[in-house]
């Protein structure tokens, strides 16, 4: 197995790859990492790699240039163009994006990637990623938790130890991973929990919205006009909707205790009529 990691701070995995069951698997040839810095990829003296949001609001969100860059460097192709050309050899690579947003990362989910033969970890940082890069590159994306970490570093480190323990040969003795907490009986009881925490601050229980910054068109897709007309009102409106999209999609367990208006649960509904053709 081997995985490619994209980040902006680099150094952060030096001490994590050489110790403990990682450096075994690295040692032993039965896993290989390598680091992207994601600098690397930009083109102004400045090595640019964020921007404002489009639409307002706080912090900053990584550019989809140097991050296109940098995966296409890797000869990944986009995720159609993996599908189209080799749907077989595309179902042993995934491009995962490292996101607060993303569905919850659980023993299950590690033991689905411990299949796979290349795993990609893009490593978000301020606000996040630009959509577009999840739209066009990525499979999946993976949280670890309810809580809002600085970056993605720590939580792909999290992901790449659960994983790598988990292929055959790694623990030294098979059963070791089997005869465990989360073992291969498992079974995902995060939606039996009453009074799951808010997984963003002031979303209500609901997931954060996708963010776009400049340039407004990239790879053939245009941010969504809403966010560039200046109308805040049909702004906010605009990310609420994606709110509960991203939610019903991702995190559908969060919606039992979101703190949901009249207006909330009419726009799921309509939502979720949408999506069943009604």
């Amino acid at each position: 197995m081997r995985f490619e990691v994209v980040t902006i701070f680099p150094g952060f995995f030096a001490g994590f790859f050489e110790n403990g069951i990682v450096r075994r698997a690295l040692g032993e040839e039965l896993a290989t990492v390598a680091v992207h810095d994601l600098r690397t990829f930009t083109h102004d003296r400045h090595r640019t790699v964020d921007d404002r949001p489009f639409g307002g609001g706080e912090g900053m969100v990584l550019k989809p240039e140097p991050l296109a860059e940098a995966l296409n460097s890797l000869e990944i192709g986009t995720r159609q163009e993996r599908q189209t050309a080799d749907p077989a050899a595309a179902r042993h690579t995934r491009v995962v994006l490292m996101s607060a947003q993303g569905q919850q990362f659980n023993q299950a989910v590690a033991r689905e990637l411990t299949g796979l033969e290349r795993i990609v970890l893009i490593c978000g940082r301020y606000e996040g990623v630009d959509e577009r890069i999840n739209q066009v590159y990525c499979d999946m994306e993976l949280s670890i938790g309810d809580y809002v970490l600085s970056g993605g570093e720590l939580a792909a480190a999290v992901v790449m130890d659960a994983v790598i323990r988990l292929i055959p040969g790694v623990l030294g003795n098979e059963a070791s991973s089997e005869f465990e907490s989360f073992g291969v009986a498992d079974t995902d009881i995060a939606t039996d929990v009453v009074g799951v925490p808010r997984s963003q601050h002031g979303a209500g229980g609901l997931l954060d919205y996708p963010h776009y910054t400049r340039p407004a068109e990239f790879g053939g897709l245009r941010t969504p006009e809403v966010l560039l007309n200046g109308d805040h009102l049909q702004i906010r409106r605009w990310r609420r909707e994606q709110q509960l999209r991203k939610t019903l999609a991702n995190r559908p367990d969060l919606l039992k205790n979101a703190a949901l208006s009249r207006e909330d649960r009419a726009l799921l509904e309509a939502i979720r009529n949408e999506q069943s053709g009604n």
